[in-house]
């Protein structure tokens, strides 16, 4: 099992590698004034987007109607998906348009995925269920849609390895909190949810994660481009919060997972499970990581 988790997670580092650095040269490439620089926005995410509104984001929404229909909820698949999808489209919608505009985006869009849930989940005069159904579609829209979009909109402010050295951070999270943990871990924090997490592991995982965001922090002074820049101190600072928030991830998705019953939320990556065992703790943390690059 050890084995085949280490080949997956260095089969996933190198794609994210590679991902981020087409995602890189592609933006350079595109031209500025093209349809396609105008659709998005400018030119960061053209590789990016792609990927998270055809790959990733149905993913997530396939696994996450499993998890809901494992705990009594009525999900159809498609309409997990779709609503995931109009999540992260309308978030990430956000830089072509205007702020009000972007806002009545997002909004317009939060309506009709409740619109047709509604809709959908009342077929056949049915009244039973309805309201925890609807209520996991939208689960879905914030949950899946909106973390991934949020995740495009930094992308939108920074270059792709300044967001991989985020994601880096949330990850070191999840080291420091089970190294620390296996080493000193004495007091459970919700054994109820999730037995294995200790206090001591939580500050060990703030603590790294501190570490890690203030280094690539001073990574990346030596960046090219000037709004790749961020400062120690706020690295460092982020570095902390991300410790907090990787954490509440990993046991939102314990949620879940205990009230559908199963140990992994899918099999798509061996050793590893589903999409959503990968990514609990990072989908929680784009909303801080574009807070404080607002801050900057």
């Amino acid at each position: 099992m050890l084995r085949t988790r280490l080949i997956t997670g260095t089969l996933l580092v190198a794609a994210l590698v590679a991902l981020l650095w087409a995602d890189g040269a592609a933006g350079r490439a595109v031209d500025a004034e093209g349809a396609l620089a105008r659709a998005l926005g400018g030119t960061d995410g053209v590789v990016i987007v792609p990927f998270a509104l055809c790959l990733l984001a149905p993913l997530l929404g396939i696994e996450l109607a499993r998890l809901l229909r494992g705990a009594g909820v009525d999900a159809p698949t498609w309409l997990t998906v779709l609503a995931a999808l109009a999540g992260a489209a309308s978030v990430r919608a956000a830089p072509a348009l205007g702020p009000g505009t972007a806002a009545a985006t997002v909004a317009i869009a939060a309506w009709a995925t409740l619109s047709a849930a509604l809709v959908v989940h009342s077929r056949g005069q049915r009244i039973a269920g309805v309201a925890a159904a609807t209520g996991g579609t939208l689960l879905a829209f914030v949950y899946v849609g909106m973390m991934v979009g949020t995740w495009l909109l930094v992308r939108c402010d920074v270059g792709p390895w300044v967001m991989a050295g985020a994601v880096l951070t949330v990850k070191a999270s999840d080291i420091g909190a089970y190294a620390a943990g296996m080493s000193f871990g004495r007091h459970k924090m919700i054994p109820w949810l999730s037995p294995a997490k200790s206090w001591e592991g939580l500050a060990g995982g703030i603590a790294l994660a501190a570490a890690v965001g203030g280094a690539m922090a001073w990574w990346s002074a030596g960046l090219p481009d000037p709004r790749d820049h961020v400062p120690v101190a706020l690295g460092a600072a982020t570095g902390a919060v991300l410790g907090l928030v990787g954490p509440f991830g990993d046991l939102v998705e314990s949620l879940l997972k205990r009230g559908a019953g199963v140990k992994d939320s899918g099999s798509v990556l061996p050793g590893m499970g589903g999409v959503f065992d990968v990514l609990d703790s990072p989908l929680m943390a784009g909303p801080v990581v574009w807070l404080a690059l607002q801050v900057r």
